[in-house]
């Protein structure tokens, strides 16, 4: 039981780094975005990807808890918690994503701004929730 927790952590640490990395990725492609209509797609072939890093961590914490005979604490409680904002801003990035109206001039830049804020907010609670964490 004990290496079962021992790998989960290791995966969960794993799938945190990778979950900041799909993040960087996205923003990447954000700064590289010329057309709307390529971004879209690009955005659209990524997004499961981003979802599975996601999952990976909720999996990972699930096991750890289950190790842990659902021991909920504080911080499986706000670890739980910052995966479901995390989802809900990657949700409405898309949904804001796929609202736009390709023919308005400075639309890919309004989608900029609003893409670069939910992107610090994740990045900031990614780390928020890390450092608590590691420390």
């Amino acid at each position: 039981m004990n290496e079962m927790y021992d790998m989960s952590i290791v995966t969960h640490n794993y799938g945190v780094i990778g979950i900041l990395g799909t993040i960087f990725i996205n923003i990447l492609m954000l700064v590289r975005a010329t057309d709307i209509s390529k971004y879209v797609r690009a955005v659209t072939l990524f997004m499961p990807i981003a979802m599975t890093t996601i999952g990976t961590v909720i999996f990972t914490g699930v096991v750890m808890m289950a190790a842990k005979h659902l021991d909920f604490t504080v911080e499986n409680i706000v670890m739980i918690i910052f995966a479901i904002v995390l989802i809900i801003l990657e949700n409405k990035r898309s949904k804001n994503l796929h609202a736009l109206d390709e023919k308005q001039e400075g639309a890919l830049e309004l989608h900029k701004v609003y893409a670069y804020k939910m992107f610090k907010i994740e990045i900031l609670i990614v780390l928020v929730i890390s450092i608590w964490m590691w420390i």
